[in-house]
């Protein structure tokens, strides 16, 4: 990685600069460190940037990223056959306005103080499923229903407990 403080064993040479950009280029390396396997990002600022600051605006990349994600699993963001820029912008907008929708509900539900601690709070999947049930295919068991959506939600937090653990334990193995 390139920037201040950074010793030579520590970083990797910038990019070349274009002539024509009068800005800076930085090539920035994370090693993932449980598979080994290497990200290369190539970074471009109008002024000389921090390691940390670097690091902090890669990060945020993957943020996005996960928010797409999220667009196309829960409110069918990569569902549209359009062929016309008017339709798929109309689509996408109303497609990230649900996402939104249900961020919202699911900060929501985080801000309260949660009661039961072995249960992970409501998450946008967990929203949109319980409006899908309740809103859009009303059920005679809706009892049965809020069980079962608890129920997974225990069950999700006893699996992410075992998860944290186990790459603790990863980690400080020798």
């Amino acid at each position: 990685m390139h920037g201040p403080g950074a010793g030579p064993s520590d970083c990797q040479r910038p990019c070349g600069v274009d002539a024509d950009d009068a800005g800076h280029h930085s090539l920035l390396i994370r090693r993932n460190s449980t598979t080994g396997e290497l990200a290369f990002y190539r970074c471009w600022t109008p002024r000389p940037a921090t390691l940390a600051h670097l690091v902090r605006v890669a990060g945020i990349r993957w943020t996005v990223e996960g928010g797409f994600q999220a667009a196309k699993g829960q409110v069918g963001l990569d569902q549209h056959q359009i062929r016309r820029w008017d339709s798929w912008h109309r689509f996408t907008t109303l497609a990230l306005a649900a996402l939104a929708i249900l961020a919202i509900c699911a900060a929501d539900a985080a801000a309260e103080e949660p009661t039961d601690t072995a249960m992970i709070k409501l998450t946008v999947n967990e929203i949109r499923r319980l409006i899908n049930i309740l809103v859009f295919r009303p059920i005679h068991d809706l009892a049965h229903r809020l069980r079962w959506s608890e129920w997974r939600r225990r069950h999700q937090a006893r699996a992410r407990h075992s998860h944290y653990t186990r790459r603790l334990n990863l980690e400080l193995q020798p």
